[in-house]
């Protein structure tokens, strides 16, 4: 059996939901089909938490391209398409990327791409230079850069 929420209970455990961790609207919207909300509610209480700042799409981008960044070490392609799959606007989706300091990005894909050359032992140096593109543009790094540093450790 599936509990039934009033508009407050609701409203209640999607400020707990919001505060616990940035969410993007989809997400939000999302839990509250689950709980079975209808949709006049689920707009009134989306509505709520833009006014009370406990969603904001913004805020959101930015935390997670700083996150998928720094912790998993995402390329911006790749933190791009994500968004973009959340429905994030492109005017947020820009604001995020600011977010990433370039030299910063730099060093970090240059540190990966070390690392990865260093797990490389079998294979034909053109494996190895596609195991390390691939890794690269799997993890949403810009095929220019990909290819120049393929190129730089491999030949």
């Amino acid at each position: 059996m599936i509990k039934a929420y009033t508009l407050a209970e609701a409203t209640k455990k999607m400020e707990h939901y919001c505060a616990y961790q940035e969410r993007c609207h989809k997400e939000v919207n999302t839990k509250l089909r689950q709980m079975r909300m209808i949709p006049q509610a689920i707009d009134r209480i989306i509505g709520h938490l833009i006014q009370e700042n406990y969603l904001n799409e913004e805020r959101f981008a930015q935390s997670f391209a700083r996150g998928k960044f720094n912790i998993k070490k995402w390329g911006k392609n790749r933190i791009v398409n994500e968004l973009k799959q959340r429905g994030i606007s492109i005017y947020n989706i820009k604001s995020a990327l600011k977010e990433i300091d370039e030299e910063t990005y730099v060093d970090t894909f240059n540190t990966l791409a070390q690392k990865r050359v260093a797990t490389l032992k079998q294979g034909s140096a053109q494996q190895q230079r596609k195991k390390l593109a691939d890794y690269l543009f799997y993890r949403g790094w810009e095929s220019q850069l990909v290819y120049d540093k393929v190129k730089e450790l491999l030949g």
